[in-house]
């Protein structure tokens, strides 16, 4: 009888330190907040890698504007001699080199810029629906805990 007495009395306490422990246990990391911040994480990486593609491809298309500005100028200058020499169809002819040149940099560079605009959109579009599938599947398994 002494014996039934103790090992109830123990397992008494063992359910009784077992329930006080489960009250202490707090979930490993509450999953909607965990889905928020992976999301948000994702939409900021996005943001951040849709930036830097838009200011590269705005550098570019600067360096390129400039590069036919100095070209398109050289060939104004050299139009001007022939000019002044009395070769007038050759400082036409310079001009208009001068002006095609300048406006296919313009477009070379307006197409790369474009170009790198998309490319840094569809990266931050994916990012943004990897975060949301993320939190989605976070949410679903967050229901079936509870």
């Amino acid at each position: 009888m002494k014996k039934t007495i103790i090992v109830a009395h123990t397992l008494f306490a063992l359910l009784l330190s077992a329930n006080v422990m489960a009250d202490d246990v707090k979930p490993a990391v509450d999953l909607d907040k965990r889905g928020d911040r992976i999301e948000e994480r994702l939409d900021n990486k996005g943001d951040r890698i849709e930036n830097r593609l838009d200011n590269k491809g705005d550098r570019i298309e600067e360096r390129l504007d400039n590069k036919g500005d100095r070209i398109e100028n050289r060939m104004d200058k050299r139009a001007d001699v022939a000019e002044a020499n009395g070769h007038e169809k050759r400082a036409e002819h310079l001009r208009n080199k001068g002006d095609r040149v300048d406006q296919h940099l313009d477009n070379k560079g307006d197409r790369i810029d474009n170009r790198l605009d998309r490319r840094g959109d569809r990266i931050d579009n994916h990012l943004d629906r990897k975060g949301e599938r993320i939190n989605k599947r976070l949410d679903k398994r967050a229901k079936h805990r509870n």
